[in-house]
């Protein structure tokens, strides 16, 4: 990930972004998310948010082809599809990102949660409510989340230290 992060850093533009992106990996997708100046608006909320849409829109329509080059050109060098993001204020868009099938073996009393779900309006279907769960458990657990995060970090980077096999 470091790598990815190095690279990315060196061939994105220093204007597009007032601080350095969040660059999130795994093993199908990378995700670059990066803050843009927000724009002064006095007034209500609804005022305000409509005005950060509007920036986020057109940083996407202005750098749609050089994030789309920078894109190919990380696709080829890390075999990652490249998915874009942008936060003004406290409006975050993500542009186009991947939606991965995955694959996973349930029990009936999973399933039935599962079709609860789907039976109550909650999702469309055994892999929406799936989804939703994901995001449920990734809202209420973040710093929990976090701390995995943080210990896969540290187990890679001791493996990356140790000896060879």
């Amino acid at each position: 990930m470091d790598e990815i992060i190095a690279w990315l850093t060196g061939r994105l533009p220093e204007d597009w972004f007032t601080a350095a992106p969040t660059v999130s990996v795994d093993r199908e997708e990378i995700l670059v998310v990066g803050e843009i100046p927000a724009p002064d608006v006095a007034g209500e909320d609804t005022a305000r948010r409509e005005a950060e849409a509007g920036r986020i829109k057109r940083f996407r329509e202005d750098t749609r082809p050089a994030r789309m080059r920078i894109a190919d050109e990380a696709e080829a060098r890390f075999g990652r599809k490249v998915a874009w993001g942008a936060t003004c204020s406290e409006t975050t868009q993500i542009f186009t990102s991947l939606s991965v099938p995955v694959m996973t073996r349930l029990r009936q009393p999973e399933r039935q949660v599962l079709d609860t779900l789907v039976a109550a309006g909650i999702a469309r279907s055994r892999s929406d409510a799936l989804a939703w769960s994901v995001r449920l458990v990734g809202r209420h657990n973040a710093e929990w989340i976090a701390d995995l995060h943080n210990a896969l970090d540290a187990v890679r980077q001791a493996r990356a230290n140790g000896p060879a096999a």
